[in-house]
């Protein structure tokens, strides 16, 4: 039987559903725009959201995104394609198993791995067990198939991808993706970093939308300062 994961404590914070009036909700609305703005009249079914290395919020900014997209109508799928260090089940509080890793190891259906979100429009595939392989089932003919599926199925599917200077995980998942959105921490992301995620980008070919500064915090005598994105 699988095991449910308990709510980490400090969450990670879904403003765009809690807290949808506030000043990142709408920033989040604008990130959403420059989205389907800077892919307009291209191909675009698939968006990875990644980093430079841990620590600077990528899985929070991913889950906020999709659920934006869900909240602007369409129908959107969440992937925790972080196959190391697995976070979205901890995010929505689902189950990590059964999941993505199943589909790509055991030929799962995805009707049997996919979960609600409990957000109209927002479908989520969790991790599932940690594989010993991560990269070779990334880069697998399996993977090919189901991310060309599920462009089908969905308007817009979103992949939480690892760090891109910690494994090729995230190049090989870029180099599939119709686009790569780059997540920097405010005060904590270092300029070397920054530019050997560049390198790495431009290698694998990737077609880079964008870059989000994360965790940068508001003045407090600003009507909204209590609602920046916090992360782990």
């Amino acid at each position: 039987m699988f095991k449910k994961t308990k709510q980490n404590r400090t969450g990670r914070k879904l403003v765009t559903s809690n807290y949808s009036k506030s000043i990142v909700s709408e920033q989040f609305r604008t990130i959403r725009s420059n989205i389907k703005f800077s892919m307009k009249d291209k191909e675009f079914g698939t968006l990875l959201v990644t980093s430079s290395s841990v620590g600077e919020g990528k899985s929070t900014i991913a889950a906020n995104i999709a659920i934006a997209f869900a909240q602007d109508g369409k129908n959107v799928l969440l992937i925790d394609a972080d196959l190391r260090k697995p976070t979205m089940h901890y995010t929505f509080n689902l189950f990590i198993s059964p999941g993505f890793t199943n589909l790509l190891m055991s030929n799962w259906a995805f009707e049997d791995i996919v979960k609600e979100s409990g957000i109209k429009g927002l479908k989520i595939i969790t991790c599932g067990p940690i594989p010993s392989n991560p990269a070779e089932l990334l880069g697998s003919n399996s993977m090919d198939k189901f991310m060309k599926e599920m462009k089908e199925r969905f308007d817009i599917v979103i992949l939480d991808a690892p760090p891109l200077l910690s494994v090729a995980d995230a190049q090989i998942l870029a180099e599939k993706c119709d686009g790569t959105i780059v997540v920097v921490s405010s005060g904590f992301t270092q300029r070397k970093n920054i530019l050997k995620a560049k390198e790495v980008l431009l290698y694998s070919k990737a077609k880079t939308i964008g870059v989000i500064l994360n965790n940068f915090k508001l003045e407090k005598d600003h009507y909204y300062y209590d609602y920046y994105i916090e992360t782990e």
